[in-house]
């Protein structure tokens, strides 16, 4: 499960977020890249922009259970 204190400091602010447990398996990045972005350096995703739409909210949802790690939070579930 995703914990606040290792979110990663990219995460925009907001309800989602992605922890250090991240193995950038690019399935959220798949599920909602309107929200779901790449750190080339760190070989991890975090979040660039908090879901504003209900389709990019289904999305975002979707990604953080299928996450296969966990990785993703959200701190107002």
């Amino acid at each position: 499960m995703a914990t606040l204190a290792d979110r990663y400091s990219e995460n925009v602010t907001g309800k989602y977020y992605v922890d250090s447990q991240c193995i950038d398996c690019d399935l959220c990045r798949e599920t909602a890249p309107a929200n779901f972005t790449r750190q080339d350096d760190g070989g991890y995703s975090y979040v660039y922009k908090q879901p504003e739409t209900p389709e990019e909210e289904a999305q975002a949802k979707e990604a953080m259970e299928g996450c296969p790690v966990e990785a993703i939070g959200n701190d107002a579930a």
